[in-house]
């Protein structure tokens, strides 16, 4: 069997070879010196076999693949870093991070970043002089904003300082890209124009690259989080017509058969309305969740009578105050009051929350009411109106991945006069998370 042998391999075998004849020959050259030898062409052959040794030692550290693999594991380990710096999006603090990042791992004496029109981070000589929020005071960094192009300066007066510096003379500057749109520059600076080689023209514009695509990816993960807020307070503050007068109607009939359970009701859909525009934090205790929506199942039951519609919660101490995204139950009871109420007879609605595997959290809606057919099982997360229960399934799934991840997801079963069960699992949901309450 022939066994293969990478170069690397290759190299760290020669490398320790060559050094081991070093020392053995090093060794006998200095017994040599501490006692010379009567011929003098015994001390002759350990010099020539020391030199070369000492030579190929050499040529196998220096080897051009070794240099350029540890130079590329360097620049890989540099990214990786800069990359987490940049979780955030561009500004002040993750500017910062980056510029002392930049500045060790380059030939650089300072490493600025900027938005369009402030300085954002800076590091190394003048730093005194280059405050953050401080505005862009160079002409060379304006005009790269402006034409969206790669600067190479080779003097002080080129960069566009007022007067001649001592210590910063020559600087690369390279724009920050998003979306055609230049939102920034990333400056590498030099004390003088020799130190700004191909090299470090090409680490610029890479950085500035990896950078311009880090603040993409943030401002669309961002856009994306807005969009599902705004679907969010779209669901919270649309106030269903229906909805609305069928309870002002049920509490008006309450007024006059029943004053007393009309004043209860009265003040509970007032706090209804206050908790629905006012849980617009992105995380609340999930009692909260499931108070509101009974809350809402009250008038319904009202409406209805308890002979047509009840529900039952199943919500164990020990889970009743974890944080979970807002409005993700009610919607779904909704659903159940809408959709599946039978002709005749009372539709039993069941929440229930549980633990899987110790560390997930489980959160069923179940009904026993009129179900549904194979096909809109199958299609109701497809779903794409832009009200009602279209916009709240595809919120519910985008919230539960937002926070708990791509293995997170809704699951339906439902049979046709059987009923329907609506599963959330929630990966970790079970992990603690911090939360400022807005109460």
């Amino acid at each position: 069997m022939k066994i293969r042998i990478s170069r690397e391999m290759r190299n760290r075998i020669l490398e320790t070879f060559f050094l081991i004849v070093d020392v053995l020959s090093g060794s006998l050259l200095l017994g040599y010196f501490i006692n010379p030898p009567s011929a003098s062409n015994l001390f002759i052959i350990p010099c020539i076999i020391f030199a070369a040794s000492l030579v190929m030692t050499v040529r196998v550290w220096f080897d051009p693949d070794r240099v350029r693999a540890s130079q590329s594991d360097a620049m890989l380990d540099l990214a990786g870093r800069t990359l987490s710096a940049m979780s955030e999006g561009l500004n002040a603090n993750s500017a910062q991070k980056v510029c002392d990042l930049l500045l060790p791992a380059t030939d650089t004496i300072a490493v600025a970043i900027t938005d369009a029109d402030h300085i954002l981070g800076y590091s190394g000589a003048n730093k005194e002089l280059n405050p953050t929020w401080a505005p862009i005071r160079t002409q060379a960094t304006h005009n790269v904003i402006e034409s969206g192009e790669m600067q190479v300066l080779y003097t002080a007066e080129e960069i566009g300082f007022p007067e001649r510096r001592n210590v910063i003379n020559a600087a690369i500057i390279v724009p920050l890209i998003v979306s055609d749109n230049v939102v920034g520059t990333l400056k590498f600076y030099y004390p003088h124009a020799r130190k700004v080689t191909a090299t470090q023209q090409s680490i610029a514009s890479g950085f500035a690259d990896l950078l311009s695509s880090q603040i993409a990816a943030w401002k669309f993960k961002d856009q994306k989080k807005l969009a599902t807020s705004m679907e969010l307070k779209a669901l919270q503050s649309q106030i269903n017509p229906h909805f609305l007068f069928n309870t002002i109607n049920t509490i008006s009939s309450f007024i006059r058969t029943d004053p007393a359970k009309a004043r209860v009701l009265l003040r509970e859909f007032a706090t209804f309305y206050r908790r629905t525009l006012e849980d617009a934090s992105d995380l609340i205790p999930l009692y909260r969740e499931v108070d509101q929506t009974s809350r809402y199942l009250q008038f319904e039951i009202a409406r209805f009578g308890e002979d047509r519609l009840q529900l039952s919660c199943d919500i164990p101490d020990d889970l009743a105050g974890l944080l979970v995204p807002a409005f993700m139950i009610q919607p779904l009871v909704e659903n159940s009051v809408k959709h599946a109420m039978p002709a005749t007879g009372t539709l039993h609605i069941a929440i229930k929350a549980s633990r899987v595997n110790d560390d997930d959290l489980s959160i069923d809606v179940s009904d026993d009411g009129v179900g549904m057919s194979e096909e809109s099982r199958s299609t109701i997360k497809k779903k794409k109106e832009s009200t009602g229960l279209g916009i709240a399934v595809r919120n519910i799934n985008d919230r539960m991945k937002g926070y708990y991840g791509p293995e997170s997801h809704m699951h339906v079963e439902s049979e046709e006069g059987v009923g329907t069960t609506i599963t959330l699992l929630l990966k970790h949901g079970c992990t603690p998370r911090e939360h400022e309450d807005g109460e």
